[in-house]
């Protein structure tokens, strides 16, 4: 039974649900200099967290750091939450200690 009278979530198809990072606080570069949040930068990619997946996925895991294009995306509040819907092939890169040197992603 649902906790709350919320209902169960399960991720259809080929879809991800992600958490992304907070994209709008100030970075440091490699050299270690500051680059605040309101600094404008090119067409920039975005790192986030699995928290689900569609049962056709078959290249991320939940707890895998994936890495999406923030203009090609949905949102969804869920809780209060805000989460990102993503499509598998919409992904360019995960980050996770299972992902073996030297093999190429399914959409590289």
């Amino acid at each position: 039974m649902a906790e709350h009278g919320r209902l169960p979530i399960r991720m259809l198809h080929d879809r991800v649900l992600v958490s992304a990072e907070d994209e709008h606080a100030e970075r440091r570069s490699g050299g270690g200099i500051v680059i605040p949040a309101t600094a404008s930068v090119g067409k920039r990619l975005a790192w986030a967290r699995v928290v689900a997946t569609g049962q056709n996925v078959r290249q991320v895991q939940i707890g895998d750091r994936v890495l999406f294009d923030p203009e090609d995306r949905a949102e969804v509040e869920l809780a209060t939450t805000s989460y990102v819907l993503l499509r598998e092939r919409d992904i360019h890169a995960v980050a996770a200690e299972r992902v073996e040197d030297g093999r190429t992603g399914l959409y590289l």
